[in-house]
C-alpha cells in the first residue's frame, strides 16, 4: 500500500507544475535546508527547477531554459557516476515525520533512446515526508537499498535518511525534490510569486544557504583533460577527468561540459601551451536553441619530439550577442 500511496503522489505531481497561492491568514510557511550532502556550485549543481508555464512551452522561475514542461521539483545533479557511487547523502530538509517510502527499484541510467519507467515507477526509491501545517516532500531517485527510515518514523532537518541514486527516470545521477503544500506544488524559489513574474516571489531556504542556491543560467559541470577523443559518457562514468594524462599521452586534448545553455550562445575552448603560443583552438557553431548539456573538447595528436614540458593553460568561454556569459581555466603540467 505505500508503494501504490507513494507511485499515486508522484504521478498527480507529474500532471503538471500547479503554484500554490499566498498562504492564508495565520498559516505557517516552512524554511528548507540543503536536501543533499554537496556543495552547490561545486560538487553537484541545479539542472532543473518549478515549470511555471502551464503551456506545453516551459520557463523556470526567472523565465530562464532549466527546467522542462510539467517538471514539478528541483533537480539537485552530481557531477558523475563516480560521485554518486562514492555515496552522497539525501537529507530530510525540515523537521517531520515519515508518510511513505520505497526502496527495492534497480538502479539504472536510463539513455535518451530507452523507454523511460512507467509512471508508478518514475520517481524510482522515494520517501515523502510531512511538516508541519501541510506542508510534504518527497524525495526521489534513491539508491536502492539505502532508504533508512519507514513510514511514522519522526526526522530532523539535516538528517540523513537515503542516498542518491539512478532508480526510476533518471538519465544523470540527481536527487529530485518536490516541495507541497496542502497537495499543490510550490517552487522552494519562488514562494506565492505571480502568475506570469520573473525572479519573483519569496525563497524558502535558509537564509544561509540562499547565496550558494543563487540562480546560475548556465554552469560547467566538468572540465579537465584527457588523453584524447572525448565523449559525453566517459565524463559521466568518470573515465576522463578524476586523473590527469600522462607525459607521454598519445594525444592531448582539453574538455569541457556545460549545462544551461541558451540560444544564440557561442563557446570558444582554446589552449595555451608552455611557450605561451596557441596550442589548439575550437569555436563552436552558435547554438540555434537551448541545451540542458553541451560537452566540447579540442586537442592535438602527440608531436615525434614527445610534449613540451610546462603548463598548458585551457581557457572556455560562452558568449552571447557579444557578452561573455560563462568563462572558466582550468591548467595541466608536465
Amino acid at each position: 500500500m505505500a508503494n501504490a500511496l507513494l507511485a499515486r503522489w508522484h504521478r498527480a505531481a507529474m500532471l503538471g507544475a500547479v503554484l500554490a497561492a499566498p498562504l492564508a491568514a495565520g498559516a505557517q510557511t516552512i524554511e528548507l535546508k540543503l536536501p543533499i550532502d554537496c556543495e552547490v556550485g561545486r560538487s553537484c549543481f541545479i539542472q532543473n527547477y518549478v515549470d511555471h508555464d502551464a503551456s506545453p512551452n516551459a520557463r523556470d522561475y526567472q523565465c530562464g531554459t532549466l527546467t522542462y514542461n510539467g517538471h514539478n521539483g528541483t533537480d539537485f545533479r552530481l557531477t558523475s557516476l563516480v560521485a554518486q557511487r562514492a555515496g552522497v547523502s539525501v537529507l530530510a530538509v525540515a523537521d517531520g515525520h515519515v508518510l511513505r517510502m520505497r526502496d527495492g527499484v534497480v538502479d539504472v541510467l536510463q539513455k535518451p533512446s530507452e523507454t523511460p519507467p512507467a509512471d508508478d515507477l518514475a520517481c524510482g526509491n522515494g520517501i515523502v515526508i510531512s511538516h508541519a501545517d501541510g506542508w510534504e516532500t518527497q524525495y526521489c531517485h534513491l539508491a536502492r537499498g539505502s532508504v533508512t527510515v519507514k513510514p511514522g518514523d519522526g526526522v530532523a532537518g539535516g538528517q540523513s535518511i537515503a542516498r542518491v541514486g539512478l532508480s526510476g527516470r533518471t538519465q544523470f545521477p540527481h536527487l529530485h525534490l518536490t516541495v507541497r503544500h496542502r497537495g499543490r506544488v510550490i517552487d522552494p524559489f519562488a514562494f506565492g510569486a505571480p502568475e506570469g513574474s520573473c525572479g519573483e516571489g519569496v525563497s524558502l531556504w535558509i537564509a544561509s544557504q540562499r547565496t550558494a542556491l543563487a540562480y546560475r543560467e548556465r554552469v560547467v559541470l566538468n572540465a579537465g583533460f584527457a588523453a584524447g577523443r572525448v565523449t559525453s559518457e566517459q565524463i559521466e562514468a568518470g573515465e576522463v577527468g578524476p586523473s590527469a594524462p600522462p607525459a607521454d599521452a598519445p594525444a592531448l586534448t582539453a574538455f569541457v561540459r556545460a549545462v544551461g545553455l541558451r540560444t544564440g550562445d557561442i563557446q570558444r575552448l582554446s589552449i595555451i601551451g608552455p611557450d605561451g603560443q596557441l596550442f589548439a583552438e575550437h569555436t563552436e557553431r552558435l547554438l540555434d536553441r537551448s541545451k540542458a548539456q553541451y560537452m566540447l573538447f579540442v586537442g592535438k595528436n602527440r608531436p615525434g619530439t614527445g610534449w613540451p614540458r610546462g603548463s598548458y593553460q585551457a581557457h572556455y568561454s560562452v558568449t552571447n550577442a557579444g557578452k561573455v556569459v560563462l568563462e572558466q581555466s582550468f591548467v595541466l603540467s608536465f
